[in-house]
């Protein structure tokens, strides 16, 4: 399955932007069961998003991710993301790995990048939640080192003149 990604004019991306537009499309093209995906910045700006679901459906199946909208996946990734990071302080409990919500229709995975920055992932109800959260470990570790606030810069940039 292909992921469609915001039209971009790669050229005119870094080589650490297309090196993270290439590490998401390879989550998505390797996990089976995911609906969305988004890279949320530490202020909850969208970087990053795939809607590989949307693909594969005909109109009158369900959308796939929040309100079919990778801005919607990135303000519930945003505020899920600051909600358990407040607990955790209330609670005395560290720095917030994961936080998993499993519902009857679907399962939202919020992981921590380095710098603040989250990723989001809807998925299937029926999904390998542990394949999920092998694969977004991954997708952190190579992705958190390089996330610099100019490569933020530079991917709020182009998820806005894709708009």
């Amino acid at each position: 399955m292909t992921a469609p990604t915001p039209a971009l004019n790669n050229s005119a991306l870094s080589s650490e932007a297309r090196n993270l537009h290439w590490l998401l499309t390879n989550l998505v093209e390797e996990v089976p069961g995911l609906l969305s995906v988004a890279v949320v910045s530490s202020d909850g700006l969208l970087l990053l998003s795939s809607d590989p679901g949307r693909n594969t459906e005909t109109p009158s199946e369900h959308s796939g991710g929040p309100k079919g909208s990778s801005a919607d996946l990135a303000t519930i990734v945003s505020g899920v993301g600051s909600l358990t990071i407040g607990a955790a302080k209330l609670m005395d409990g560290g720095g917030v790995k994961q936080t998993m919500v499993a519902m009857e229709e679907g399962s939202l995975f919020v992981m921590s990048i380095s710098d603040g920055s989250l990723l989001g992932v809807h998925a299937t109800p029926d999904c390998d939640m542990s394949v999920i959260a092998y694969h977004m470990a991954l997708f952190v570790g190579r992705a958190g080192h390089v996330l610099t606030p100019e490569l933020r810069s530079e991917l709020r940039q182009s998820m806005e003149s894709t708009r």
